[in-house]
């Protein structure tokens, strides 16, 4: 049984347990997705499962065919590009204003972050990794003294997410990502706000250097006409 807080609603909680399966390919692109098994896995009425798939139909993650029913929308590699330059564009300002000023207590936890990332990656514990992964970007935000930055970016993450996932488990890859991370928030200790820009557009850039590879690999996961009939 899901527990849901004072401020969120039935749905709204429904909604972000389907996107975190979605993401984190618990339900692979392609799946079908059941009203009904749904609302018997997250102990609710169909209502709220039936609002949460239409929120993720918005942002693109499942489509609902009239008669055909719901399922997870294959990965688009087209728009997975185009979410990581909007991303890209957005977190290079992020890093450029921290440069400016950052909130000290925000950098503190950062170092507790970072610690924690370099346990997951040695431990290859790559699901708890994204999350500090994810947890990193979006104090890099607030520190910054502009969170909204990060929430602005929730649906255009997932669809480039969908491939982190694909990329996390292996081995040389955590560990990498946490040398990016200390890179940027190296530039940002010095204030130097053209080498935090570099730091962070090289490692977004990671995702497109793999992309192929990811889609020779999973190609089945990708949309294929052949496969979407």
């Amino acid at each position: 049984m899901m527990v849901v807080s004072k401020t969120e609603t039935v749905a709204q909680r429904v909604e972000q347990e389907i996107r975190k399966a979605i993401v984190t390919l618990e339900f692979l692109p392609g799946t079908p997705l059941s009203e009904k098994e749904l609302a018997k896995r997250y102990g609710v009425s169909r209502q709220p499962v039936r609002e949460a798939l239409i929120a993720l139909a918005r942002s693109e993650l499942v489509e609902i065919r009239p008669r055909r029913g719901t399922r997870v929308v294959r990965i688009d590699a087209d728009r997975m590009r185009q979410s990581r330059f909007v991303r890209e564009s957005l977190e290079s300002a992020v890093v450029r204003r921290a440069c400016e000023g950052f909130d000290p207590d925000v950098r503190r936890r950062i170092d507790a972050i970072l610690a924690a990332q370099e346990v997951h990656a040695a431990n290859h514990a790559h699901y708890l990794f994204q999350r500090e992964d994810q947890a990193f970007h979006a104090a890099l935000a607030e520190g910054a003294g502009c969170p909204a930055a990060w929430e602005a970016l929730t649906d255009i993450k997932a669809h480039i997410d969908r491939v982190c996932h694909l990329t996390l488990p292996l081995p040389e890859t955590l560990p990498h990502l946490v040398e990016q991370h200390r890179a940027v928030m190296a530039a940002i200790d010095a204030r130097d706000a053209n080498a935090a820009e570099a730091a962070m557009r090289a490692h977004l850039s990671e995702i497109l250097q793999a992309l192929p590879e990811v889609e020779k690999t999973y190609g089945y996961l990708f949309m294929n006409p052949a496969l979407d009939r």
